[in-house]
């Protein structure tokens, strides 16, 4: 397993990506060797430029049409519709690139039996690969012990994630007379007692127990442990291994001990510094990039709808300090008037037309950049939310108040991660996300969840 931003890749996925590089790049490569009968190409530096320039821009889109997330793409026929349209993609974005560059154009029958060979290359590298993941080849072997939620939910997560890298083979209850509340495949060893753990993980060559017990006290197999400990093999603590496995913490199930004894939360006066650079320049820059569809937005805003462009609303910051953030206006004038404040709602009666698309797009939170830019928010952080729901959240959910010790952000993990939320529980599971972030917060961090939200952007989900 890999480690990259606080969470474990599976070695397996790592080397896919970069094996697909080398089949988008041979592609390209035999194309040019079989149209021009000549190897001497092998050796022109210019060529394999160009060829990695159209590698990169091939992957590019292939993770931006979610061809990287098996989840989704783990059929021939979504595989082969969803490669169609990145190539297609693929192929006007090199079209741009080569009118501002024409010293990378590739010649057009080059390009064209390429995308042929692409198309047969991709399809059965990936039919092949996504039986190595429904077989658990090359899978890292677990033990989980105990019986808890935490226990059932580490559970339930590898065995509905089909990419994780991880089988569970054993699972031991918290008591010998206690059985699971779920029906476990009959791949997985259930054990009544907590001897010989260690034994028992060697002879099945397991490196790994997550440990996840409802109670400590009186149960917990000390000695064991220390054996598997002693003996090379990983002892981790379930809540961790979760965050990993992941990428949020469970803000219901987590004890107070371990928020304050885990790694992460790490600040210093440098991270600080350069967090404020990132969202000084990138804001500047989208700020004046941005400014002519900022105009066409306010042109449309005033002729779909009576009232100002732009709509104001307090937010609580860092600090718990209020401030007013400001959107394009996507709502009726008094939206609020009969109802009082609350979250939208799928088909929202109160929406604009206008106000539709734009939500979709995210593009009511452009104005925010000016937030960003002096100093109130930051590009990355958790969003800000109305002071009237922090009150009541910070009552029914557990550190709910931690999330204030960072300024809130334009975009961030939680958003993301998991869709538009409108109720009690789906704040929880924001605020898993946004924790995470907050635990594990740094530049490269940004990078990728600015990058993922420039993908949620351009296909409009979870907005409301």
């Amino acid at each position: 397993m890999l480690r990259l931003l606080k969470q474990y890749f599976p070695i397996r996925n790592i080397i896919f990506f970069i094996f697909e590089g080398i089949i988008i790049f041979g592609s390209v490569l035999l194309s040019t060797v079989l149209l021009t009968f000549s190897t001497s190409y092998l050796f022109d530096a210019l060529l394999v430029l160009r060829i990695a320039l159209i590698t990169i821009v091939c992957q590019t889109c292939l993770y931006y049409n979610e061809l990287y997330d098996f989840d989704i793409s783990s059929s021939l026929t979504e595989t082969s519709i969803r490669l169609l349209q990145a190539l297609g993609i693929t192929s006007i974005a090199l079209a741009v690139v080569y009118f501002v560059f024409p010293l990378a154009i590739i010649d057009q029958k080059v390009f064209l039996l390429s995308i042929f060979f692409l198309l047969f290359f991709i399809i059965g590298w990936r039919l092949f690969y996504i039986q190595i993941l429904n077989k658990g080849i090359f899978n890292e072997h677990i033990i989980i012990l105990g019986s808890s939620s935490l226990a059932i939910g580490i559970f339930k997560e590898i065995n509905t994630t089909i990419d994780c890298g991880y089988t569970v083979a054993i699972m031991i209850p918290d008591s010998e007379n206690e059985d699971y509340p779920i029906e476990l495949p009959d791949t997985v060893i259930v054990r009544k007692d907590k001897k010989k753990i260690s034994q028992i993980a060697i002879a099945m060559g397991i490196n790994k127990v997550v440990v996840a017990l409802k109670e400590k006290r009186g149960s917990f197999p000390i000695d064991e442990l220390i054996h598997c400990r002693t003996t090379g093999i990983e002892v981790i603590e379930g809540s961790s291994f979760y965050e990993m496995l992941t990428g949020k913490v469970l803000v219901t199930k987590i004890n107070p001990s371990w928020l304050i004894f885990s790694d992460g939360f790490r600040k210093s006066r440098l991270k600080t510094i350069f967090k404020r650079i990132e969202d000084i320049v990138l804001s500047l820059v989208l700020l004046v990039l941005l400014s002519p569809l900022f105009a066409l937005v306010a042109i449309l805003i005033k002729l779909d709808s009576k009232g100002p462009v732009l709509f104001s609303q307090d937010r609580v910051g860092i600090n718990e300090k209020e401030y007013m953030m400001h959107k394009f206006r996507s709502m009726v004038v008094g939206a609020e008037k009969s109802t009082g404040p609350v979250w939208a709602q799928e088909n929202d009666h109160r929406i604009t037309r206008v106000g539709k698309v734009i939500r979709k797009y995210r593009i009511d939170e452009l104005p925010q950049l000016w937030e960003v830019l002096i100093g109130k928010m930051s590009l990355v952080g958790p969003r800000p939310e109305r002071k009237y729901f922090t009150d009541e959240l910070e009552k029914q959910i557990p550190f709910y108040a931690q999330r204030f010790n960072v300024k809130p952000g334009v975009t961030g993990w939680a958003q993301v991660s998991y869709d538009y939320g409108a109720t009690i529980e789906d704040a929880i599971e924001k605020l898993n996300y946004e924790l995470f972030y907050i635990k594990n917060m740094s530049l490269l961090m940004d990078v990728i969840i600015i990058l993922r939200t420039i993908k949620t952007v351009l296909f409009g989900r979870g907005a409301r």
